[in-house]
Protein backbone atom coordinates (compact mmCIF):
# COMPACT_ATOMS: atom_id res chain seq x y z
CA UNK A 1 0.00 0.00 0.00
CA UNK A 2 1.18 3.52 -0.76
CA UNK A 3 2.26 5.36 2.34
CA UNK A 4 0.97 8.94 2.73
CA UNK A 5 3.46 11.61 3.69
CA UNK A 6 4.12 11.91 7.37
CA UNK A 7 3.78 15.28 8.98
CA UNK A 8 3.47 17.14 12.22
CA UNK A 9 -0.13 16.82 13.17
CA UNK A 10 -0.75 19.06 16.15
CA UNK A 11 -3.63 18.83 18.61
CA UNK A 12 -6.95 19.35 16.93
CA UNK A 13 -5.47 18.89 13.46
CA UNK A 14 -6.72 15.33 13.08
CA UNK A 15 -9.84 16.19 11.15
CA UNK A 16 -10.97 14.58 7.92
CA UNK A 17 -10.21 17.70 5.87
CA UNK A 18 -6.70 18.12 7.27
CA UNK A 19 -5.91 14.53 6.27
CA UNK A 20 -6.76 15.08 2.58
CA UNK A 21 -4.10 15.61 -0.07
CA UNK A 22 -3.72 17.98 -2.98
CA UNK A 23 -3.30 16.60 -6.48
CA UNK A 24 0.37 17.59 -6.38
CA UNK A 25 0.94 15.54 -3.23
CA UNK A 26 -0.87 12.57 -4.79
CA UNK A 27 1.32 12.88 -7.86
CA UNK A 28 4.43 12.73 -5.69
CA UNK A 29 3.18 9.59 -3.94
CA UNK A 30 2.30 7.79 -7.16
CA UNK A 31 5.41 8.69 -9.13
CA UNK A 32 7.63 6.43 -7.02
CA UNK A 33 5.86 3.43 -8.54
CA UNK A 34 4.47 5.08 -11.69
CA UNK A 35 7.05 7.57 -13.05
CA UNK A 36 4.91 8.23 -16.11
CA UNK A 37 1.83 9.45 -14.23
CA UNK A 38 0.85 13.10 -14.71
CA UNK A 39 -1.74 15.51 -13.36
CA UNK A 40 -3.55 15.22 -16.68
CA UNK A 41 -3.70 11.43 -16.26
CA UNK A 42 -5.21 11.74 -12.77
CA UNK A 43 -7.79 14.23 -14.02
CA UNK A 44 -8.63 11.93 -16.93
CA UNK A 45 -9.18 8.98 -14.60
CA UNK A 46 -11.44 11.21 -12.51
CA UNK A 47 -13.42 12.20 -15.61
CA UNK A 48 -13.86 8.48 -16.37
CA UNK A 49 -15.33 7.90 -12.92
CA UNK A 50 -12.42 5.81 -11.62
CA UNK A 51 -11.74 8.13 -8.70
CA UNK A 52 -13.94 10.71 -7.01
CA UNK A 53 -11.92 13.19 -4.93
CA UNK A 54 -13.62 15.70 -2.72
CA UNK A 55 -13.73 19.36 -3.68
CA UNK A 56 -13.07 22.44 -1.60
CA UNK A 57 -15.49 25.38 -1.81
CA UNK A 58 -13.01 26.88 -4.29
CA UNK A 59 -13.19 23.78 -6.47
CA UNK A 60 -9.77 22.28 -5.73
CA UNK A 61 -9.43 18.49 -5.59
CA UNK A 62 -8.64 16.85 -2.27
CA UNK A 63 -7.78 13.14 -2.18
CA UNK A 64 -8.09 10.67 0.69
CA UNK A 65 -5.75 7.74 1.32
CA UNK A 66 -8.43 5.53 -0.22
CA UNK A 67 -8.46 7.66 -3.37
CA UNK A 68 -4.69 7.29 -3.72
CA UNK A 69 -4.84 3.53 -3.25
CA UNK A 70 -7.63 3.29 -5.83
CA UNK A 71 -5.59 5.29 -8.32
CA UNK A 72 -2.65 2.96 -7.70
CA UNK A 73 -4.86 -0.06 -8.41
CA UNK A 74 -6.05 1.47 -11.69
CA UNK A 75 -2.52 2.33 -12.80
CA UNK A 76 -1.28 -1.18 -11.95
CA UNK A 77 -4.04 -2.77 -13.99
CA UNK A 78 -3.19 -0.53 -16.95
CA UNK A 79 0.54 -1.13 -16.62
CA UNK A 80 0.53 -4.85 -15.92
CA UNK A 81 -2.48 -5.98 -17.92
CA UNK A 82 -3.05 -3.22 -20.51
CA UNK A 83 -6.70 -3.44 -19.57
CA UNK A 84 -9.27 -1.02 -21.01
CA UNK A 85 -10.89 1.32 -18.51
CA UNK A 86 -14.26 -0.40 -18.77
CA UNK A 87 -12.73 -3.70 -17.64
CA UNK A 88 -10.77 -1.95 -14.87
CA UNK A 89 -13.95 -0.30 -13.60
CA UNK A 90 -15.76 -3.65 -13.53
CA UNK A 91 -12.90 -5.31 -11.65
CA UNK A 92 -12.75 -2.50 -9.11
CA UNK A 93 -16.47 -2.84 -8.51
CA UNK A 94 -15.94 -6.52 -7.72
CA UNK A 95 -12.86 -5.92 -5.54
CA UNK A 96 -14.31 -3.02 -3.59
CA UNK A 97 -17.76 -4.52 -3.30
CA UNK A 98 -16.43 -6.70 -0.49
CA UNK A 99 -13.81 -4.30 0.87
CA UNK A 100 -13.99 -1.62 3.54
CA UNK A 101 -15.11 1.65 1.87
CA UNK A 102 -12.12 3.77 0.89
CA UNK A 103 -13.45 6.88 2.56
CA UNK A 104 -14.46 5.23 5.82
CA UNK A 105 -13.31 6.43 9.22
CA UNK A 106 -10.57 3.80 9.39
CA UNK A 107 -9.10 4.88 6.07
CA UNK A 108 -9.09 8.54 7.06
CA UNK A 109 -7.53 7.71 10.42
CA UNK A 110 -4.54 6.17 8.64
CA UNK A 111 -3.60 9.47 6.98
CA UNK A 112 -1.49 11.85 9.03
CA UNK A 113 -2.42 15.52 8.88
CA UNK A 114 -0.82 17.42 6.02
CA UNK A 115 -0.78 20.78 7.69
CA UNK A 116 -2.86 23.21 9.62
CA UNK A 117 -6.03 24.93 8.50
CA UNK A 118 -3.98 27.76 7.05
CA UNK A 119 -2.29 25.57 4.43
CA UNK A 120 -2.71 27.27 1.04
CA UNK A 121 -4.74 25.63 -1.67
CA UNK A 122 -3.05 24.23 -4.73
CA UNK A 123 -2.67 26.66 -7.59
CA UNK A 124 -1.39 25.65 -11.02
CA UNK A 125 2.05 27.06 -11.66
CA UNK A 126 3.01 27.53 -7.99
CA UNK A 127 5.83 25.39 -6.63
CA UNK A 128 6.67 21.73 -7.05
CA UNK A 129 3.23 20.48 -6.00
CA UNK A 130 1.47 21.98 -8.97
CA UNK A 131 2.04 18.70 -10.81
CA UNK A 132 3.92 20.43 -13.60
CA UNK A 133 5.01 17.91 -16.17
CA UNK A 134 8.73 17.97 -16.98
CA UNK A 135 9.62 18.91 -20.51
CA UNK A 136 10.72 16.05 -22.63
CA UNK A 137 9.12 13.46 -20.35
CA UNK A 138 9.21 10.03 -21.95
CA UNK A 139 5.76 8.72 -22.82
CA UNK A 140 4.85 5.14 -22.07
CA UNK A 141 5.09 3.04 -25.22
CA UNK A 142 3.61 -0.38 -25.89
CA UNK A 143 3.92 -2.81 -28.77
CA UNK A 144 1.39 -3.93 -31.33
CA UNK A 145 0.41 -7.10 -29.51
CA UNK A 146 -0.17 -5.16 -26.29
CA UNK A 147 -2.37 -2.64 -28.12
CA UNK A 148 -4.45 -5.46 -29.61
CA UNK A 149 -4.85 -7.02 -26.18
CA UNK A 150 -5.81 -3.71 -24.57
CA UNK A 151 -8.49 -3.03 -27.19
CA UNK A 152 -9.65 -6.63 -27.33
CA UNK A 153 -9.45 -6.70 -31.12
CA UNK A 154 -7.57 -8.41 -33.94
CA UNK A 155 -4.84 -7.55 -36.41
CA UNK A 156 -7.26 -7.08 -39.31
CA UNK A 157 -9.27 -4.51 -37.39
CA UNK A 158 -6.15 -2.59 -36.34
CA UNK A 159 -4.92 -2.51 -39.93
CA UNK A 160 -8.25 -1.01 -40.99
CA UNK A 161 -8.02 1.68 -38.32
CA UNK A 162 -4.51 2.55 -39.43
CA UNK A 163 -5.52 2.60 -43.09
CA UNK A 164 -8.10 5.28 -42.30
CA UNK A 165 -5.66 7.26 -40.16
CA UNK A 166 -7.60 6.68 -36.95
CA UNK A 167 -4.55 5.21 -35.21
CA UNK A 168 -0.92 5.89 -36.03
CA UNK A 169 2.18 4.28 -34.52
CA UNK A 170 4.83 6.53 -33.01
CA UNK A 171 7.68 7.56 -35.34
CA UNK A 172 10.09 5.40 -33.34
CA UNK A 173 7.64 2.49 -33.27
CA UNK A 174 5.05 1.32 -30.81
CA UNK A 175 1.98 3.14 -29.54
CA UNK A 176 1.33 5.65 -26.78
CA UNK A 177 -1.44 5.87 -24.19
CA UNK A 178 -3.61 7.98 -26.49
CA UNK A 179 -3.55 5.22 -29.11
CA UNK A 180 -4.73 2.73 -26.48
CA UNK A 181 -7.65 5.00 -25.60
CA UNK A 182 -8.58 5.50 -29.27
CA UNK A 183 -8.33 1.78 -30.02
CA UNK A 184 -10.53 0.91 -27.05
CA UNK A 185 -13.17 3.42 -28.14
CA UNK A 186 -13.04 2.24 -31.74
CA UNK A 187 -13.52 -1.35 -30.60
CA UNK A 188 -16.55 -0.31 -28.54
CA UNK A 189 -18.07 1.51 -31.53
CA UNK A 190 -17.41 -1.50 -33.77
CA UNK A 191 -19.81 -3.47 -31.56
CA UNK A 192 -22.57 -1.24 -32.94
CA UNK A 193 -21.56 -1.88 -36.53
CA UNK A 194 -19.67 1.41 -36.93
CA UNK A 195 -16.76 0.80 -39.29
CA UNK A 196 -13.60 2.87 -39.81
CA UNK A 197 -14.97 4.38 -43.02
CA UNK A 198 -17.87 5.80 -41.04
CA UNK A 199 -15.47 7.74 -38.83
CA UNK A 200 -13.55 9.68 -41.47
CA UNK A 201 -15.61 12.81 -40.85
CA UNK A 202 -14.91 12.57 -37.11
CA UNK A 203 -11.17 12.24 -37.75
CA UNK A 204 -11.25 15.22 -40.12
CA UNK A 205 -13.10 17.30 -37.52
CA UNK A 206 -10.53 16.35 -34.85
CA UNK A 207 -7.70 17.39 -37.15
CA UNK A 208 -9.40 20.74 -37.76
CA UNK A 209 -9.86 21.26 -34.02
CA UNK A 210 -6.19 20.42 -33.43
CA UNK A 211 -5.23 23.00 -36.05
CA UNK A 212 -7.35 25.63 -34.30
CA UNK A 213 -5.72 24.88 -30.93
CA UNK A 214 -2.30 24.97 -32.54
CA UNK A 215 -2.97 28.44 -33.92
CA UNK A 216 -3.67 29.70 -30.40
CA UNK A 217 -0.63 28.15 -28.71
CA UNK A 218 1.90 28.32 -31.56
CA UNK A 219 3.38 31.68 -30.43
CA UNK A 220 4.00 30.21 -26.95
CA UNK A 221 5.17 26.72 -27.89
CA UNK A 222 8.67 27.73 -29.02
CA UNK A 223 9.22 30.53 -26.52
CA UNK A 224 12.68 30.51 -24.85
CA UNK A 225 11.09 30.74 -21.39
CA UNK A 226 10.24 27.20 -20.11
CA UNK A 227 7.34 28.57 -18.05
CA UNK A 228 5.81 30.00 -21.21
CA UNK A 229 6.23 26.68 -23.01
CA UNK A 230 4.56 24.98 -20.07
CA UNK A 231 1.69 27.46 -20.31
CA UNK A 232 1.32 26.50 -23.98
CA UNK A 233 0.87 22.85 -23.07
CA UNK A 234 -1.62 23.70 -20.31
CA UNK A 235 -3.57 25.97 -22.66
CA UNK A 236 -3.62 23.32 -25.38
CA UNK A 237 -5.02 20.73 -22.98
CA UNK A 238 -7.63 23.15 -21.68
CA UNK A 239 -8.75 24.06 -25.19
CA UNK A 240 -8.85 20.39 -26.17
CA UNK A 241 -11.10 19.71 -23.18
CA UNK A 242 -13.40 22.58 -24.10
CA UNK A 243 -13.58 21.38 -27.71
CA UNK A 244 -14.48 17.87 -26.52
CA UNK A 245 -17.22 19.19 -24.25
CA UNK A 246 -18.58 21.42 -27.01
CA UNK A 247 -18.65 18.52 -29.47
CA UNK A 248 -20.48 16.39 -26.91
CA UNK A 249 -23.02 19.15 -26.22
CA UNK A 250 -23.64 19.75 -29.93
CA UNK A 251 -24.04 16.01 -30.54
CA UNK A 252 -26.52 15.70 -27.67
CA UNK A 253 -28.45 18.69 -29.00
CA UNK A 254 -28.57 17.24 -32.52
CA UNK A 255 -29.69 13.85 -31.24
CA UNK A 256 -32.31 15.49 -29.03
CA UNK A 257 -33.78 17.30 -32.02
CA UNK A 258 -33.80 14.18 -34.19
CA UNK A 259 -35.24 11.90 -31.53
CA UNK A 260 -37.93 14.31 -30.36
Amino acid sequence: MLEPPSGGAGPGAATADSRLMSIGTVLGLLRDEFPEVTVSKIRFLESEGLVDPRRTPSGYRKFSAGDVERLARVLRMQRDGYLPLKVIRERLDVIEGVAVPDDGADADAAVPALGGAGEPEEHPGEGPEDGREPEGATAVRIGRDELLAAAGTGEEQLEAWEAYGLIEPLPEGGYDAAAVTVATLLAEMARFGIEPRHLRAMKTAADRDAGLVDQVVAPLRHHPNPDTRHDARVTARELAGLATRLHSALLQTALGVRLS
